[in-house]
C-alpha cells in the first residue's frame, strides 16, 4: 500500500475507530493532567486582579498602563493559542506542551523581578504565549485520549478548574495580606508563585506520549498501535506494523474542512461566538469585581477578598456541576441556562449599583459567576471535539483566540468604560454580550453531545452493499 489516498483512508478509518473506543485509566489520567493546566492560567490571570491595587501603589502606572499590564497576557495567549495549535498539529503534542511548561516556569518567575510597568507588560505578554499554546494542546490531548462522552465531560470541567485556581489565588494572597507583608513584595511573590504548579505539572507530564490520533495521522503506525493499546486497550489491528510517510495537512484547508459539514460548521460557529461572549462577560465585570467592590464602597480590601472568595467558591461548584449535567441537558441546554443566568444577573447588578443597593451587588455577582461557569464550560470542548482529528489542536487554538481576543479588549477598555459612563451603565452594556451567547446557543448550536467526527476521506467512500 503506497498510494497517499489509500494511506489517508486507512489512517482516517483508524482514527474514527479510536475515537469510538472506550478509554482506560491511563487515558483518564492524561485527561486530568491536561485539564489541570487551567489551574496555572487561573492563578496567573486572577492573581493579578487581586494584586492590581498593590502594583498601582508600587509602580504608579497610568490607567492605560494598568489595563495594558492586565490585558497583555491575554494578547500573548491569543497569539500562543493560534501558533501553538498549529505547532502541535505539525510537530506533535508532546514537544509543544513540554516546551510551553518550561517557558511558563521561567516567565512566571521573571514577573517577580521587573522594575517598571513596561517590563511587566512585556513579560506578561510573553507569558501569554505558552499559556495559550498549552490550552490548545491540552484540549487536543483530552479529545484524543478519552472516549466520547467522557472526553467532553472532562473538557467541560475547565471552568471548575478555573475556580479552584481562583480560590487558591484568593486564599494565598489574602493570607499574605493579613500577615502584614510589605505590599511591594506581596504582588511580586503573588505573581511568581504561578511557577510552582507549572513545575509540578511539567514533572507529571514527562512520561505522557503523543496521542494515538496524531501518530496515526502522521503515518507513525507502529507507535500509534502501542499508544492505542495503552490508552484504549486496542492494538489497531487494521494498521500495518510499519510506518509510512503521509502528506502533511495544509493549514489553509482547516476552515474549508469545517465549512463543508453543516453540523461541524454550526457547532464551530457557536463555539467561536460562545468563547468570545463568555470571555468578554467575565473579563469586564467579573475580572474587575474586586476593584468594583472597593471603588463603589461595597467593601474594603480585606473584606473584598473574603466576599470574592465566597463568590468563587459558588462559581467553582457551578463549574463542576455543569459537566455533571451535560449528559442530561446536552451542550445546548448547558449553554442556554448559563448565558441566560449570566444575562439576568448582570441586569440585576447594574440595577443594584444604580440604586446604591450595595448589599445586593455580591448576590448578583454570585449569580453571574454561576451562570458564567456554565456558559463558558463547553465552547472549547465543542470547537475541538467536532474538528477533524488532523486539525484538533489547530481547532482548539483557533477557538481559544476568541476567548483571548475578547478578554484582551474588555480588560483593556472596561476601566475606561466605567470611568466615562459609570459602573452601572458599563455593566448594562456587558449584559448584551451574555444575551448574544444565549441566542447563539438557542438558534445556532446543534446538539453535538456524543459527537464523533466523520473523516472526509472515509465519508466519500461508497456505502457497503447489503
Amino acid at each position: 500500500m503506497t498510494s497517499q489516498a489509500e494511506l489517508r483512508q486507512l489512517s482516517d478509518r483508524a482514527a474514527r475507530h479510536v475515537l469510538s473506543k472506550h478509554g482506560t485509566g491511563t487515558g483518564n489520567r492524561t485527561g486530568w493532567l491536561m485539564i489541570s493546566t487551567i489551574l496555572i492560567e487561573a492563578w496567573d490571570l486572577y492573581a493579578i486582579s487581586f494584586l492590581l491595587l498593590f502594583v498601582k501603589d508600587d509602580l504608579h502606572p497610568s490607567a492605560t498602563m494598568l489595563g495594558l499590564a492586565s490585558g497583555a497576557v491575554q494578547l500573548g495567549a491569543l497569539i500562543g493559542a493560534l501558533c501553538g495549535g498549529w505547532f502541535a498539529d505539525r510537530f506533535g503534542r508532546r514537544k509543544v506542551f513540554i516546551t510551553t511548561m518550561v517557558l511558563f516556569v521561567v516567565l512566571s518567575l521573571a514577573q517577580s523581578f521587573v522594575t517598571d510597568m513596561w517590563q511587566l507588560v512585556i513579560v506578561r505578554f510573553l507569558l501569554g504565549l505558552p499559556l495559550g499554546s498549552d490550552i490548545s494542546t491540552g484540549y487536543a490531548y483530552i479529545m484524543e485520549s478519552m472516549p466520547k462522552g467522557k472526553r467532553e465531560v472532562m473538557g467541560n470541567r475547565w471552568q471548575g478548574m478555573f475556580g479552584l485556581g481562583e480560590i487558591a489565588a484568593i486564599a494565598v494572597i489574602t493570607g499574605m495580606y493579613l500577615s502584614g507583608m510589605d505590599h511591594s513584595l506581596l504582588w511580586r511573590i503573588g505573581l511568581g508563585l504561578g511557577a510552582v504548579p507549572a513545575l509540578v505539572l511539567l514533572i507529571g507530564r514527562l512520561d505522557v506520549p503523543d496521542t494515538a490520533l496524531w501518530l496515526i495521522q502522521r503515518g507513525k503506525f507502529k507507535q500509534a498501535k502501542a499508544v492505542a493499546k495503552k490508552m484504549f486497550d486496542d492494538g489497531l489491528e487494521m494498521l500495518p506494523d510499519q510506518d509510512f510517510r503521509l502528506q502533511q495537512p495544509r493549514i489553509r484547508d482547516f476552515l474549508a474542512s469545517i465549512w463543508r459539514d453543516p453540523v461541524r460548521r454550526r457547532a464551530s460557529i457557536f463555539s467561536w461566538i460562545s468563547n468570545g461572549m463568555q470571555g468578554a462577560e467575565f473579563s469586564a465585570f467579573a475580572f474587575y469585581l474586586p476593584v468594583i467592590l472597593v471603588l463603589t464602597g461595597v467593601s474594603g480590601i480585606g473584606a473584598t477578598n473574603f466576599v470574592t472568595g465566597a463568590i468563587y467558591v459558588i462559581a467553582t461548584i457551578s463549574g463542576f456541576v455543569a459537566p455533571m449535567v451535560t449528559p442530561r441537558l446536552g451542550h445546548r441546554g448547558v449553554a442556554q441556562w448559563g448565558f441566560g443566568t449570566a444575562f439576568v444577573s448582570l441586569l440585576l447588578a447594574a440595577l443594584f449599583l444604580q440604586l446604591d443597593w450595595k448589599w445586593l451587588v455580591p448576590l448578583a455577582a454570585a449569580g453571574l459567576m454561576w451562570g458564567h461557569y456554565w456558559a463558558a464550560s463547553n465552547g472549547m470542548t465543542i470547537s475541538s471535539m467536532v474538528a477533524p482529528s488532523r486539525y484538533k489542536a489547530t481547532a482548539s487554538g483557533f477557538g481559544y483566540i476568541f476567548v483571548k481576543l475578547a478578554a484582551f479588549i474588555t480588560i483593556f477598555f472596561f476601566p475606561i468604560l466605567f470611568t466615562e459612563l459609570g459602573v452601572p451603565v458599563a455593566t448594562l452594556i456587558v449584559s448584551v454580550l451574555s444575551l448574544i451567547g444565549y441566542l447563539a446557543a438557542r438558534y445556532i448550536l446543534p446538539e453535538v453531545y456524543g459527537y464523533v467526527e466523520q473523516e472526509e476521506s472515509e465519508a466519500r467512500q461508497p456505502a457497503p452493499s447489503s
